[in-house]
């Protein structure tokens, strides 16, 4: 075969994975942006495994496994998105909005349920410390909410993880962040509702009322 046949191939055989992966990414981003997360999910999977150092195609295969309910895997493609990228603080809120959910699932055992919630608080703890929006306060919002989840969880006086302090304190940090929504958006009734309610779980923690299941 001579050269000048033998070069063209090869650079078309260097590059054809590389297009290939490109369309994926281009079909997946679509039918996210459609709100086709399924099929966003199929396109951007083999998207990423033709390349798994794609940051952003791994992001968006996060976000389209979330919004598929499938949290596990949203969980485990965002990991690959701080590995590659530490400093991306809306990894850390999707991936800790994803453990939020597995935090709050029924069918979850206990131990998971600790350790899912802690999780979704250790990211968004993260998260605010990477953001540099000042007026972006989604980050206290779920945290707040996060901690909510955390503080009920440990009052649960019949589980064996029942701890009142870290409870407390959770409740306690839960309304801090809270409060911070509120004050800088006064009109968000819902944020003033959890607030309240997290206040009264903390009045029937503080004088020894048993707090039920939520």
């Amino acid at each position: 075969m001579k050269l000048s046949v033998i070069i063209p191939f090869l650079i078309m055989s260097t590059f054809e994975p590389a297009l290939a992966q490109n369309a994926y990414v281009r079909l997946g981003q679509q039918a996210l942006m459609d709100g086709d997360f399924r099929s966003a999910v199929a396109h951007l999977e083999k998207a990423c495994i033709t390349d798994s150092t794609n940051a952003n195609a791994m992001w968006m295969l996060g976000y389209s496994y979330y919004h598929s309910d499938n949290y596990k895997k949203s969980i485990v493609a965002y990991s690959k998105v701080i590995a590659v990228k530490p400093a991306d603080a809306t990894a850390y809120y999707y991936r800790a909005r994803a453990k939020g959910y597995l935090g709050r699932d029924s069918q979850a055992s206990p131990a998971d349920k600790e350790l899912y919630l802690l999780g979704a608080i250790v990211d968004l703890t993260k998260a605010i410390a990477i953001n540099n929006d000042l007026k972006d306060n989604k980050y206290y919002q779920n945290r707040g909410i996060a901690y909510r989840d955390y503080g009920m969880f440990k009052l649960q006086n019949n589980s064996r993880f029942y701890d009142r302090a870290r409870g407390l304190n959770s409740l306690k940090a839960a309304i801090a962040d809270l409060e911070k929504v509120l004050a800088d958006n006064p009109s968000r009734m819902d944020i003033a509702t959890l607030i309240d309610q997290s206040k009264d779980k903390l009045i029937q923690a503080t004088t020894g009322n048993t707090l039920v299941k939520h």
